[in-house]
């Protein structure tokens, strides 16, 4: 039976998590942990999550759950994870890590330490997204050079990164598709007289409200014709689902940074 620690686990990805391990026989909850000064400190994980008492209570730091489990889920916000991937490479604890507007500096940094234990690190842990990345690269390949490229991505009000770490994945498999670089020919926001649209850009653009879990579109433009590969997500499950997935199949891996292809078995 694999052990898992829940990071962040009184939050709206905490609770599903913990719901989807709850389901999921191969694995049970070790540990669950959030900020010190959070209101569901010492209460127990389970009923946090709304699924009944599983023994298990929030602790108020990683250090006093690290000893309990084999891997570590992290959805929780770029600074607190990399703060987490210290300790977690330095005791070769497993980490699966779903944290979104990871970037700069930062990156690099939980990159280093995520290549020095098993890690598998996605912008998105669904299995549609995931099998999305994989057409859409075939897609530019094939329409790239004579289709404009374009994602919009919506969200919940409440979303604090933008654009999406899925969309930014995206973008970056449309440009290595086909052969751009994407610093160069990504726009990300359009306004007043802006001239023509250029052959090489890639357009990501970003619409928030409500409480919508998250869509994504990728549209290719032609002359008389235009294609569209989407994504809408329902709830979170799907994302939370895909996560305990990754903790299972990472624990049996060598050392190394893994992403949701190597996962599902897609590269």
């Amino acid at each position: 039976m694999i052990k898992a620690i829940v990071a962040g686990a009184a939050g709206r990805m905490g609770k599903r998590i913990i719901d989807m391990i709850h389901k999921n026989p191969d694995v049970t909850l070790s540990g669950a942990f959030e900020r010190p000064d959070h209101p569901n400190i010492n209460e127990d994980a389970g009923l946090v999550a709304g699924i009944g008492e599983m023994g298990v209570k929030i602790a108020g730091s990683f250090e006093d759950v690290i000893d309990q489990g084999d891997v570590l889920i992290d959805f929780t916000t770029p600074k607190a994870t990399l703060e987490n991937m210290v300790p977690a490479s330095q005791r070769g604890l497993a980490v699966v890590i779903g944290t979104t507007g990871i970037t700069g500096d930062v990156l690099r940094d939980v990159k280093e330490l995520a290549r020095k234990t098993r890690c598998v690190m996605a912008p998105n842990m669904s299995v549609g997204v995931n099998v999305m990345f994989k057409i859409a690269q075939e897609m530019a390949e094939i329409l790239g050079s004579d289709y404009d490229m374009e994602i919009l991505e919506v969200h919940h009000r409440l979303k604090k990164d933008a654009p999406s770490g899925t969309a930014m994945r995206l973008a970056q498999v449309l440009a290595d598709a086909a052969g751009r670089d994407l610093a160069r020919v990504g726009v990300y926001e359009r306004k007043g007289i802006i001239g023509e649209r250029t052959n090489e850009e890639i357009g990501i653009q970003t619409w928030r409200g409500g409480d919508i879990t998250g869509e994504h579109t990728v549209m290719f433009a032609g002359i008389g014709e235009r294609l569209e590969l989407i994504h809408r997500a329902h709830n979170r499950d799907n994302f939370a689902r895909g996560a305990v997935k990754a903790a299972i199949w990472v624990i049996n891996q060598p050392t190394g940074l893994y992403d949701m292809q190597d996962v599902l078995g897609l590269r």
